[in-house]
């Protein structure tokens, strides 16, 4: 096949195509997940900041649910799935930009066939979804600075300020990108950092942070207060860092992963590519320390930190940006085929995994988690997308027979002590039969459902409330919630079953007659 009459810019619309539809399906396939439904709060009580995360989702979700007016699996996800779109373009430009359209081809292939970029920032409402979109925009527009100097306008720098202003307002390490830019022209462009429209930039980048900042002067910087608990640890964990790195292996596809560092051991050979590409522009072999400075010290930065804390796997996840467009400039040159044979393989492990994990949640459950009774279905990840629709459909009956024999109040609130499984109860169970959600707990547990507390009335004396409790998430609301009422009548019991198979079981309390208010967990100001 001759590289030159193949028409790749055709064949990524194809590829981005195909993506949006086969996500449009598992849209409708899978519920929402525990982070998903979680940050349908930063769109129904919409702020300047929030306990967890900058507003920047919250903002997507208003946005594609048409401010909420439209609800469902699909529209809250379709943000998410236009982004990943988006991205998935801008990288194929970009890798164009760098080395040719081949080099874009494969890039945007990697993309697509990563678990991160393409099911959980792609698929899933996560603030990861707007801010890759964000992060490829200012990699582009870097890349463009490098290859193409010339042609890269003050508006061109504008629009970079900007672009990673919005992705901090995603997430706060969307900074980063400031980072590694900056020790790119420190080190190798350092004539750079004399031109004021760069600084000019940065300062559009800092206006994006006067809400996050606004808010936490507001709240006392609470949330710095509450993660900066969750870091101090003593000693190397081991543990934690073996995690990080197996964690991040497996988000990435673990052959899309190989894929990337494959180069980097080759690191001669891609080096000569960058060099030697075009001779006619000696600024060219700069993009390959640019993108090195956009991927390896934020994935180095983690998994130091994974040495002493707790991470997670997929806060590496945008170092791997630039890692695609090294991948795809390397293999563009390593294969002759369309797809070279390894990220056939990383495709072919992507669509297997898919289809997998659909048969497992409608075709073939298994029972992946706890057998026993006390947390039956803990770790069984076919319980997070699955099962909240059939129980919140047979609560309805229930509070519908409650209310018909008096056993419980008509407009009694449901009670909630974590913020999960808070977001599934309000999405799934509360919001359909409109039914008031009151957080009863620490801050640390409940977070964004505390200030949902404030726009709403308090649990009030004399009023009955449930309590739900699934069986994968093991808790004993006796203690905590029983000193409150007057008793605790029956407890039902609510199985999901798919396919005779036992997934988990509700726990559906009834408290009645309250007797002592709860403290509130912010102050009402």
């Amino acid at each position: 096949m001759q590289y030159s009459k193949v028409d790749y810019p055709k064949k990524t619309i194809w590829l981005i195509g195909i993506a949006i539809i086969v996500k449009i399906a598992l849209s409708f396939l899978l519920e929402l997940g525990n982070d998903e439904v979680y940050y349908y709060t930063y769109a129904l009580q919409p702020d300047w900041n929030h306990f967890d995360h900058p507003p920047m989702v919250g903002w997507m979700i208003q946005l594609s649910t048409l401010n909420l007016n439209w609800v469902s699996t699909l529209s809250m996800r379709l943000g998410s799935i236009l982004a990943a779109a988006s991205a998935t373009w801008i990288i194929f430009r970009t890798g164009a930009l760098i080395h040719n359209e081949r080099a874009g081809w494969i890039a945007a292939l990697l993309y697509t066939c990563s678990i991160y970029t393409s099911i959980i920032a792609g698929l899933f409402i996560m603030p990861d979804s707007p801010q890759l979109l964000f992060f490829t925009g200012s990699i582009y527009l870097m890349a463009k600075w490098v290859v193409k100097p010339h042609l890269f306008t003050k508006f061109n720098w504008l629009l970079l300020g900007a672009l990673i202003g919005l992705a901090t307002l995603s997430k706060v390490h969307g900074l980063y990108l400031w980072a590694g830019f900056g020790g790119f022209l420190l080190f190798h462009q350092i004539k750079t950092l004399k031109q004021p429209i760069l600084y000019i930039a940065v300062v559009i980048t800092l206006f994006a942070l006067i809400p996050i900042i606004y808010w936490n002067i507001e709240y006392d910087f609470i949330t710095y207060k509450f993660h900066s608990k969750r870091v101090l640890h003593s000693g190397i964990q081991v543990a934690s860092f073996l995690q990080q790195i197996v964690g991040e292996f497996f988000y990435q596809n673990p052959l899309v992963y190989i894929s990337c560092f494959i180069p980097l051991i080759q690191f001669k050979k891609i080096k000569a590519i960058f060099q030697y590409q075009n001779t006619s522009n000696q600024k060219a072999a700069g993009i390959f320390s640019l993108l090195l400075w956009l991927s390896l010290p934020l994935i180095a930065m983690f998994w130091i930190i994974s040495l002493f804390n707790p991470t997670l796997p997929h806060w590496t996840g945008p170092g791997f940006i630039a890692l695609f467009l090294l991948a795809g400039v390397y293999w563009s040159e390593a294969s002759k085929k369309l797809i070279p044979n390894l990220i056939q393989w990383a495709l072919g492990f992507f669509v297997v995994l898919v289809i997998g994990f659909i048969g497992l949640v409608h075709i073939f459950p298994v029972q992946l988690g706890s057998k026993s009774q006390e947390n039956l279905g803990e770790y069984n990840p076919i319980n997070d997308v699955t099962g909240w629709t059939q129980f919140s459909a047979d609560f309805k009956e229930l509070v519908r027979k409650d209310a018909s024999s008096e056993a419980m109040q008509a407009k009694a609130p449901i009670l909630v002590s974590k913020w999960f499984p808070a977001g599934h109860i309000l999405f799934y169970t509360a919001r359909p039969i409109q039914k008031q959600v009151i957080a009863i707990g620490a801050l640390e547990d409940v977070h964004k459902f505390a200030w949902l507390n404030l726009g709403q009335p308090s649990l009030e004396i004399g009023q009955d409330a449930y309590f739900i409790q699934p069986s994968n998430l093991p808790f004993d609301p006796t203690n905590s919630i029983l000193p409150f009422f007057e008793k605790m009548d029956k407890t039902d019991t609510i199985q999901i079953k798919q396919r005779t198979v036992l997934l988990r079981t509700f726990y559906v309390y009834r408290f009645k007659n309250c007797q002592k208010i709860p403290a509130p967990i912010l102050p009402r100001k």
